[in-house]
């Protein structure tokens, strides 16, 4: 509600209250409210993008005129149902990230789409993108999806995510040769497994699942980063053809031992804090990794060493960063 004062030329000072648009309404206990109308958005019909984030939108409507529209971005809404869009036939990019979908429908006419958004919504199944052949990008991390299934066809896909979901097996992905990122953070997986024809993949999330044994990935000789934290890993192994590995990412798991990275010649990230490391002699290995800049070992019990800093930048003098802080 805004207000407006002005001089009634005697002195003293007018308020004049001006009513936005509202709909009266009265609650359960008698309670009179008042629920203003969100401000509106202008719409050209020959635009290419459109963002109607925080709209609260229940349903996808009026899009009929449309035709040119390349992006859409429907964020943070109450939209229950993808539908109403088959005609934008142009769209390459579709976000309906945070809303209340329940099922994956109504976009077999999208054949330009790369990237789709379906994160943080409330889907259980992986279905309808049987046309969606172009595809480049998929989101659907938040969701409740038990397995991975229908994506084996999207042969132009390079990113796919699917972390904090249920699944519990990695599958039905060997044809996506193409794939250079894999999100899978945050499920119930306990083995490493299928991956051997992703040989473009560059980056792997496999974090927070149960796995205990670092495995199977052998074929993955362009991998850049690899996250395997918050899991049941015991030994560092296997990891003999990965030699393209900046960023290793074995923080929160139950390692006693630094060992098996030494020919990881290119690591420049490597994170093993909150582990169970106790022997300095086993972190004296790191002084063959010339290039390594960033190491976390905090939360392991030889950190607790007084000298625990100054022992790490005599190992390593060319070190960039210990832990969070800068080395100096």
């Amino acid at each position: 509600m805004d207000t407006n004062e002005t001089d009634g030329g005697n002195g003293h000072v007018e308020t004049k209250k001006i009513e936005e648009k509202g709909t009266e309404s009265v609650d359960e206990n008698g309670v009179r409210y008042i629920i203003y109308e969100e401000n509106q958005v202008e719409i050209n019909e020959n635009a290419e993008e459109l963002d109607l984030n925080h709209q609260r939108l229940d349903k996808i409507e009026n899009f009929e005129n449309m035709l040119s529209l390349r992006s859409l971005c429907l964020r943070w809404n109450h939209i229950k149902k993808i539908e109403n869009i088959e005609m934008l036939v142009s769209l390459s990019e579709l976000d309906l990230y945070d809303n209340q979908i329940t099922k994956i429908e109504n976009l077999s006419s999208l054949v330009n789409l790369k990237v789709l958004d379906l994160s943080f919504n409330r889907i259980k199944e992986i279905e309808g993108l049987e046309q969606l052949i172009n595809l480049e990008k998929l989101y659907l991390s938040s969701n409740r999806i038990t397995k991975i299934t229908n994506v084996n066809h999207l042969l132009n896909l390079q990113m796919l995510e699917l972390g904090d979901n249920k699944i519990k097996t990695i599958e039905n992905i060997e044809c996506l040769t193409g794939l250079t990122e894999l999100y899978l953070g945050k499920n119930k997986i306990d083995k490493i497994q299928n991956l051997d024809t992703l040989v473009n993949l560059k980056i792997l999330s496999l974090q927070n699942n149960s796995l205990t044994k670092i495995e199977n990935l052998n074929k993955l000789i362009k991998l850049d980063e690899l996250y395997i934290s918050e899991n049941g890993i015991i030994v560092i192994e296997n990891l003999n053809d990965n030699i393209n590995l900046g960023t290793l990412d074995l923080s929160m798991n139950k390692i006693s031992k630094i060992e098996n990275i030494i020919h990881l010649q290119k690591l420049t990230e490597f994170w093993i804090n909150d582990n169970q490391i106790t022997d300095w002699n086993c972190v004296q290995i790191l002084e063959h990794l010339k290039k390594l800049e960033t190491i976390y070992l905090e939360h392991n019990p030889l950190s607790k060493d007084t000298a625990y800093r100054r022992k790490i930048k005599l190992i390593m003098p060319w070190i960039a960063q210990i832990d969070a802080t800068l080395a100096r």
